[in-house]
């Protein structure tokens, strides 16, 4: 039945007015449908705002950024947009996995942690900003990328609360912990030259241990051991304070240092203690660093902060290192930072131990 003869004849304007002609065309094609002016501009706003709201979510491109220069970043990068980098702090700040995660942070320790893949990565979270364009930014976000990490955008609040306040440069990483790992007493390195081990009891400080492990990892020792029991552990801490070190070097870990120490000495390694600048009188002989030739399999043992080699360590010892003062030092001075202290011995007998291998190895 058509319409009324009263409405078929309507001008667009009347049509537009009468509820009944509106009711009857509903359905109709919005392309073929008229148009009223009100009506149009309100549309016009709608896609204006929708285009905005998509050019905000996406990655803005490279930019010149002074001395740096344009970034290059890869083409996959550019292409992502924050829709694959959920805006809902919520969801982000909730770990995938249990609550045991750890919180890398920091441009080095999270890119290691990504590449030598000895952890399970659940989550990237990158500062949102002016931040997220800097180049070592950028690298981190391309190799969580790669590997399929989720990459989140989150506020500086977020980031310094996640990292307990500590210098996370822009990123954290929520990862699997890293533990110690078991020590073989009957494992031997398959390194060059003579081996040396670093052996370390009850170091307590992670920024201490992280700056062990860095100059350990730099000056190319061996294998590096710890004592489980009062020492602390594999932290994102001490992954910060290394510079991202412990990602990449494996470190053991031992219930007694004692019984390794001897089973070592049976196999024909010599175990050498570390003592202070001004050591008291010992049955055991003491020698300065500058002094002491890595003629055999060697184990060099450092202490605690506080209170150096325990008494068991000691007993086992078959030479002690000390770091001769440079002056006379005031009362109550008597040692090196530990973390100090590793480095210059270290860096001591294995320059030493390497010139002695070359001149073996020549003809």
């Amino acid at each position: 039945m058509g319409p009324p003869a009263e409405t078929s004849h309507l001008s667009p304007e009347d049509r537009n007015r009468d509820p009944a002609f509106k009711r009857r065309h509903r359905g109709s094609n919005p392309s073929t449908a008229p148009h009223h002016p009100a009506v149009a501009e309100r549309i016009a706003d709608r896609k204006r705002s929708f285009k905005d709201k998509s050019s905000k979510n996406d990655i803005p491109p490279p930019q010149n950024h002074g001395r740096g220069g344009v970034f290059k970043v890869s083409s996959e990068l550019r292409k992502l947009s924050l829709e694959d980098f959920p805006a809902d702090k919520e969801r982000q700040l909730r770990p995938k996995q249990e609550d045991t995660a750890d919180v890398v942070f920091g441009i080095a320790p999270c890119l290691l942690a990504l590449t030598q893949g000895r952890r399970k990565v659940y989550q990237l979270l990158v500062k949102d900003g002016e931040t997220s364009l800097r180049a070592s930014v950028l690298s981190v976000c391309e190799e969580a990328h790669r590997r399929g990490v989720q990459v989140s955008r989150v506020s500086k609040k977020d980031l310094d609360k996640m990292s307990s306040g500590g210098v996370h440069q822009g990123v954290c990483l929520r990862a699997s912990p890293l533990n110690f790992l078991t020590f073989d007493s009957e494992s031997n390195t398959s390194g060059h030259g003579i081996p040396l081990w670093l052996v370390l009891e009850r170091i307590q400080d992670p920024m201490n241990l992280g700056a062990i492990l860095r100059s350990a990892y730099f000056l190319g020792v061996d294998r590096v051991i710890s004592s489980l029991r009062h020492s602390c552990p594999l932290s994102p801490v001490v992954s910060k304070a290394s510079s991202g070190v412990m990602e990449a070097m494996r470190v053991y870990g031992c219930d007694s240092l004692e019984d390794m120490l001897r089973t070592k000495v049976k196999q024909g390694w010599q175990v050498v203690g570390t003592v202070g600048a001004d050591p008291e009188e010992s049955r055991i002989p003491v020698a300065s660093c500058s002094d002491f030739q890595v003629t055999r399999p060697t184990m060099l043992l450092m202490g605690s902060e506080g209170e150096g080699l325990s008494g068991k360590l000691l007993s086992v010892c078959q030479t002690l290192l000390t770091i001769p003062a440079g002056r006379d030092l005031a009362p109550g001075i008597e040692s090196l930072n530990v973390s100090v202290a590793a480095g210059i011995m270290l860096h001591s007998l294995l320059t030493k131990s390497r010139c002695l291998s070359q001149k073996e190895s020549r003809p």
